[in-house]
């Protein structure tokens, strides 16, 4: 009898540490993908970037659903920032004909993740967890004025469980974003 007892009691533990294994494993992916920035970069090869002395930004354009991100606050903050940014690269701002023309567009979406994971006895089976989080892009581009063509562009994206808190992180996705101009080729 001892050894039935010893044996049911082995199966319950072995279920409660793959129960307490899955869950961790959740936890973990779903803390790493709700706080990723990815920033990417694409520029005109062709183009030296050198020639560039001054800017103006020319329009920014803010286009999410939350109120919080969708404010002549956040606009400010975003020409700050880029204004700051492009300063410290040697860029001057001016307010008639400048040498780049800035455009941003700023949005946020709800999005919804699907992780899988090893479930069920010993771990054959597949559990598949719907991850919400809210995605924030601010896209930079940097025109030439006299070609009118596209000559850099910069995409910051940050994932976040709460599209309020991207707010917070638009400073590091605007440094982040102009930290890779002037591209290296």
């Amino acid at each position: 009898m001892k050894l039935q007892e010893l044996r049911e009691d082995q199966g319950v533990l072995r279920t409660y540490a793959l129960r307490a294994a899955g869950a961790l494993i959740v936890c973990l992916m779903a803390a790493h993908g709700v706080s990723a920035q990815k920033v990417t970069v694409e520029f005109d090869q062709s183009v030296d970037f050198s020639k560039y002395r001054t800017f103006a930004i020319r329009e920014g354009s803010l286009n999410s659903k939350n109120a919080a991100l969708n404010s002549d606050l956040v606009k400010k903050q975003i020409d700050a920032d880029i204004v700051r940014d492009l300063t410290a690269k040697g860029l001057m701002e001016v307010t008639g004909t400048s040498d780049l023309n800035v455009r941003y567009t700023f949005g946020s979406a709800r999005r919804m993740e699907t992780e899988a994971y090893p479930a069920g006895w010993y771990g054959l089976r597949t559990r598949v967890v719907r991850v919400p989080y809210a995605e924030g892009t601010l896209v930079i581009d940097l025109r030439d004025p006299v070609s009118r063509s596209l000559v850099w562009r910069g995409i910051a994206s940050e994932e976040k469980s709460d599209a309020s808190k991207i707010e917070g992180k638009l400073d590091k996705m605007v440094k982040k974003a102009i930290d890779k101009y002037p591209p290296k080729k």
